[in-house]
């Protein structure tokens, strides 16, 4: 997994992307109609119902723009917000407020939609000894974000990328020749290149199971898109060898069934690719 310093410098390169990218030469609306000593202040107004995340990362974005505007936080990240509730004032130059507006909702209704719904996913597996797991089925520029928010609702993150673990799939198997070619090239990439990333193995079948298990150096094996009796039985073949994943299509009405099966984590895209975004404002008081 990414170290904290290595995430860190994903928000930093959003921001100021994101800041470039709406601001560029000028945000000439304020500029031509707000005078530059005006200050004024702000709220983030909720107008919906759920989980709030992306505060730290709208004090982050204050103070990219201007580190002299002050934040008052009135609800922390994580916390459940009803339509009505602020949660936090923003105070300092108009033009600077304005400036951070649009990023700072952009993030936050879908930071929160997404903390929405892997908090649903996490209170249906409660009970169990599953965990929810996302994916890299991010937005293209705003995985941190993204996986930010997860943990934010409760839930795990898988690898973030390509580069802080293996994860031999469906391609790479057939590409390499097989599960055992896969496996062995793997183990043999990592001692000369001096790297130490845990290895995660995806099979479509028992049979794929059973030839993965001959294989030392697994961490954890993807039971991908398994009805919940060969899960069951996957389950019991590895027998805490390695750690289990269930992946594919796994939803709401299904994901406590596949949490009985005794896998350890399940993995959903959807907490990412499928959420509806959050209905916040920034108003001025």
């Amino acid at each position: 997994m990414i170290t904290a310093e290595q995430f860190q410098k994903e928000v930093d390169l959003i921001i100021a992307n994101a800041i470039r990218e709406d601001v560029g030469d000028g945000d000439h609306s304020s500029l031509s109609c707000i005078p530059e000593t005006a200050s004024g202040k702000a709220k983030l107004l909720v107008k919906d119902d759920g989980i709030i995340a992306g505060i730290d990362f709208a004090k982050q974005v204050f103070a990219y723009v201007d580190p002299k505007m002050k934040v008052e936080v009135l609800i922390e990240d994580g916390a459940t917000v009803k339509y009505g509730d602020i949660a936090f004032y923003v105070t300092g130059s108009s033009q600077s407020i304005l400036k951070s507006e649009r990023l700072v909702l952009n993030a936050m209704q879908r930071m929160s939609a997404i903390a929405t719904k892997t908090k649903s996913f996490v209170d249906l597996l409660e009970g169990t000894n599953t965990k929810i797991l996302d994916t890299r089925k991010t937005t293209p520029g705003l995985r941190a974000l993204e996986k930010w928010a997860v943990k934010i609702g409760g839930g795990e993150n898988h690898r973030f990328a390509l580069y802080d673990m293996i994860m031999l799939k469906d391609n790479h198997i057939d590409f390499a020749g097989g599960i055992t070619k896969a496996i062995n090239k793997t183990k043999s990439y990592l001692k000369e290149t001096g790297r130490d990333l845990k290895i995660i193995v995806e099979a479509r079948s028992l049979e794929e199971i059973k030839e993965i298990l001959k294989s030392d150096g697994v961490y954890r094996i993807l039971i991908d898109n398994f009805n919940y009796e060969d899960t069951r039985t996957a389950v019991a073949l590895i027998d805490s060898k390695c750690l289990t994943e269930s992946s594919g299509g796994i939803n709401e009405k299904t994901i406590r069934k596949y949490a009985e099966c005794g896998v350890d984590y399940i993995s959903s895209g959807a907490l990412t690719h499928s959420v509806y975004n959050m209905d916040l404002s920034l108003k001025a008081v």
